[in-house]
């Protein structure tokens, strides 16, 4: 199931942060995203949120695994 932009902005903004980091750290498969600065990953996260807004990217809810994961609208499932 997809997730509202909507929703997600009832959400903390630590909460949404923290699972924009879980998706820019799966981007980053040779550990380069540890690398770099705070400011670096302020603007990554910047540009994430962005990117759900303009719903390039989506969250999508697992109801089979109870999981949750930022994924570009493409590699979705669910297309909606």
């Amino acid at each position: 199931m997809l997730v509202p932009y909507e929703s997600l902005l009832q959400l903390p903004s630590e909460t949404l942060d923290r699972l924009i980091k879980e998706f820019l750290f799966t981007q980053t498969e040779d550990g380069s995203f540890a690398a770099l600065d705070d400011q670096a990953v302020t603007n990554a996260i910047a540009k994430c949120r962005a990117a759900l807004a303009r719903n390039d990217l989506v969250v999508e809810y697992s109801e089979d695994d109870e999981s949750i994961a930022i994924r570009s609208k493409e590699n979705t499932l669910f297309k909606g």
